[in-house]
Parts: C-alpha cells; sequence; structure tokens
C-alpha cells in the first residue's frame, strides 16, 4: 500500500516494515519479502488472472482488498510451498479486517476460482510478443515496443523474464577493513548455513548470495567487512578506476556505494569529491562512509545541469552515474514499472547531454572520465555516447588496460561491446548476477 499510494520504495518500505516486527522468524521474514517482491513483480498477471474470474472487476475495489487479493493469488499461482487453501483462508482473515469485513465473501469466492482455474494462458510470444511481454511482466504497451524494437524480439522476452524474476543479494568485500572475499564467504556460511555464496565472474570483491536474509545484521556488516552493491556497479567502479594520490569526482554519488568502492580501489590514498542533487542522500553517504572506514571524501550538493565553479578540478578521474529511466534495474525495483513513461526518456538524455557537458571541463590533462547509466534504452546510451564525442573532440573512448594505475582485475574481454563501451546483463546465473547497466570510458587527450 505504501508503494502504490505514497510512491515509497519496496526496499525501504519493507525494510522499515521488517524493522518492526523483529519478533518474525528468519523465514517469516523471507516469506513476506518473498510476498512484497513478488506481488510487484508480477502484479500485470495477478491482476489478469483475479479479473478473469470477477464479473464486477478490479477498479472499484477498495485498494487494501485489492492488495489482500494480489497477495493471495501470488501464493496460490506463484508458491508451491503454500497450500491453496491456507492462502484462500489469510485472505478472507485478512479481508475481514477491512471496511467491517464486507469483503470477506468476495475474497474468498475470487480467489476459490483461481485455484480452481489457475492462471489465463498468455499471448504466444512467438505469435505476439509484445502481448506477452505486456501480460507476463506489466510492461506498458510503449515500453515492451521499444524493448522490441531496441533489443530484438529473442533479447527482449529474455529481459521481459528477467524483471519478473527474483534478484539475488549482491555484496562487496570492504578490502579497507581487511576483509577478503574468501573471508566474506566463510563468515556468511558459518553464520547463515541456509544462504548460497557465489563468487562472480565479473567483480573481483563480489559475491552473489541466495538465501541471506538480512544482511545488515550481520557483525561483519556493522564492522564494516562488506557493502551491499550490485555487481555491474562493482564493474562501473572498476571501469573507472582509482589509484593513490589521485583526486576523483563521483558526480551524482547518491548514496554513495561507488565512491566507497573507489577509495577502497585507492586503499584511502586518493583525494575523493561525492557530489550529488540531494543533500539527503549525501548525508546518508557520510554514514556509510563512516561505516566502511573510508576516509578523505568531501561531499557537496550541488546541480550538475549548471556550471560548477572554477575551483572545481582539475580531478584525476570522474564518474558520472547519471539519472536515467532505470530499465536496467527494474528486476530490483518492480515498483518503479508503475512510474515510468514514454515522455520522461527524452527528458532524461537532454539531461544526460547537459551533465557531461558540464563536467567534462574540469577533468585533468590525460584524465578518465566515464558516463554510466542502468538502462538499455538507445537515447540514453549509445546516443549519449555520440553527442558527446561531436562536441568534444578532445576525449576519445578508451578500454581500460589489464594493468596500470588505478587498473581493476575484471573480465573486460566479456564485457566491452566496442572500445571503451561496456554493457552489463542480469543473466539470472549465480556467478554473474547484475543489473543491466552501460558505462563509457573516456580519456582527455593531453596538451600539446
Amino acid at each position: 500500500m505504501r508503494v502504490e499510494q505514497d510512491g515509497a520504495f519496496a526496499s525501504r518500505a519493507l525494510g522499515a516494515a521488517l524493522d518492526r516486527a523483529r519478533e518474525l522468524s528468519a523465514a517469516d521474514r523471507g516469506l513476506a519479502t518473498e510476498l512484497v517482491y513478488g506481488v510487484l513483480r508480477r502484479r500485470a498477471r495477478l491482476d489478469r488472472a483475479l479479473e478473469a474470474v470477477s464479473e464486477r472487476g478490479l477498479a472499484d475495489l477498495d485498494p487494501e482488498v485489492r492488495n489482500a487479493l494480489r497477495v493471495g493469488a501470488y501464493q496460490v499461482l506463484f508458491l508451491d510451498r503454500v497450500p491453496a487453501y491456507a492462502a484462500v483462508n489469510e485472505t478472507v482473515e485478512a479481508a475481514k479486517a477491512i471496511k467491517g469485513g464486507r469483503y470477506r465473501g468476495l475474497a474468498n469466492a475470487l480467489l476459490r476460482r483461481v485455484a480452481e482455474r489457475g492462471e489465463p494462458a498468455l499471448p504466444d510470444p512467438t505469435r505476439d510478443p509484445q502481448g506477452h511481454i505486456v501480460a507476463s511482466s506489466g510492461f506498458p504497451p510503449w515500453l515492451a515496443a521499444l524493448a522490441l524494437r531496441e533489443l530484438g524480439a529473442e533479447a527482449a522476452l529474455a529481459f521481459a523474464r528477467d524483471v519478473s524474476g527474483p534478484s539475488w543479494l549482491c555484496l562487496r568485500a570492504n578490502t579497507l577493513t581487511g576483509m577478503s572475499k574468501a573471508e566474506l564467504r566463510e563468515i556468511i556460511s558459518s553464520q547463515r548455513p541456509d544462504a548460497h555464496v557465489y563468487d562472480s565472474d565479473w567483480a573481483p570483491d563480489a559475491l552473489v548470495v541466495d538465501g541471506l536474509d538480512a544482511p545488515a545484521s550481520l557483525p561483519a556488516f556493522e564492522e564494516g567487512g562488506f557493502a551491499i552493491q550490485d555487481v555491474g556497479a562493482q564493474v562501473i567502479a572498476a571501469l573507472c578506476g582509482a589509484a593513490p594520490g589521485e583526486r576523483i569526482l563521483d558526480a551524482c554519488a547518491g548514496l554513495g556505494g561507488k565512491t566507497a568502492h573507489l577509495a577502497a580501489l585507492a586503499g584511502n590514498e586518493a583525494t575523493i569529491e561525492a557530489c550529488d542533487l540531494s543533500a539527503a542522500k549525501l548525508s546518508e553517504a557520510a554514514q556509510q562512509f563512516a561505516r566502511l572506514k573510508v576516509r578523505d571524501v568531501r561531499t557537496w550538493a550541488g546541480d550538475l545541469t549548471q556550471p560548477l565553479g572554477a575551483d572545481r578540478g582539475p580531478y584525476d578521474r570522474i564518474l558520472l552515474d547519471a539519472p536515467c529511466s532505470g530499465l536496467g534495474v527494474l528486476r530490483r525495483h518492480p515498483e518503479a514499472l508503475l512510474r515510468k513513461t514514454e515522455a520522461n526518456l527524452a527528458l532524461l538524455a537532454d539531461s544526460q547531454r547537459r551533465m557531461l557537458d558540464v563536467v567534462s571541463p574540469h577533468v585533468a590533462d590525460g584524465g578518465v572520465l566515464v558516463y554510466a547509466v542502468c538502462t538499455f534504452d538507445k537515447a540514453e546510451t549509445q546516443g549519449i555516447v555520440d553527442s558527446f564525442l561531436s562536441k568534444h573532440p578532445e576525449f576519445h573512448l578508451e578500454s581500460p588496460s589489464p594493468a596500470g594505475p588505478g587498473s581493476v582485475a575484471v573480465p573486460w574481454e566479456k564485457l566491452l561491446t566496442s572500445e571503451g563501451i561496456v554493457r552489463t546483463w542480469p543473466t539470472g546465473q549465480p556467478a554473474t548476477d547484475s543489473d543491466a547497466f552501460f558505462a563509457a570510458r573516456f580519456r582527455r587527450a593531453r596538451s600539446a
């Protein structure tokens, strides 16, 4: 309800609710998480199944009742470990507490029909790929059409399947506290034996974990032993790189995940600035820096679509992880499907171009500039790269080298699609699980 009515982020709303419900067992916390994200990811399919057995439809129902029905239908259709009768009974009990219980009979009737009839057949993906994506994943028609146009049918269908599936937890062992990936794996395995831990094929300090509930409750988290950070985000920080003695700007730093990673790559021996439009986010970032033992980071709030002061820089490296449509992280943020509009894409691309124009003059001669977004929209990816290079001949695309100052041991040959261009993709495989990021690494020419 908070996601739907208040525009809350699912991760924060759920985290706050679980913090208040400390009496829940680990199994029940896991089930609550499964239900929240499962309903958000498959809301379109749940509504379609409920509409098929309802004479009056769902639009006029009380919103609380509608969400209770979705939770019940999710258990009936997609959770093998919850018997259908139990899901029906629990939903009826929930309906009792809403509007004086007058929806109890309706909830009972609709969910029993769903249990009896199952889910209506989805459109054939071969004959009607757009209809299949809309019905199966909840993509609005414009987004389904965009995915098909830019990715092709096979990749678009695979992407839609990934968005509807689970996203595993990704961790980064924090070398600033002396934590190695092997030690972190051993800690998780010993303290949470039900969790399954995998090495990432892409990021050297990354672990992918399935079945780890409440990672922040581990003592190693409080001690700064690890950060929660997607594998793709770790790859982007590695693409930028960092070396001792350098001056680095993390533009659009947000909550500081990549800033902390850059500090770790430089062994806390680089001078790093973190900028973001939101002072509140930077305040949270500072708390994370303290936990992760990050030093020498200066934060400042600023609008990067406006000129920077003359005293900013020059920077040896600038990482611009620009605000974008976020189409590549829908799996982790399924609630975003409720809020995306086609009109936003052109506005975002214009903002991204302006940000690059603003920060690029502050890159030192011979310095590195990395542009990153978590989307596949060509207007925000290759289109931005082409536009930037046409206006700034002093920059050229450059692939990272396997050695040298600031380099990171990443198998770039698996990620580079062309010179200086990196793409990650949510494959759903434990060793390479990642959101869909796009990044370009530019090098500024040295003055004659």
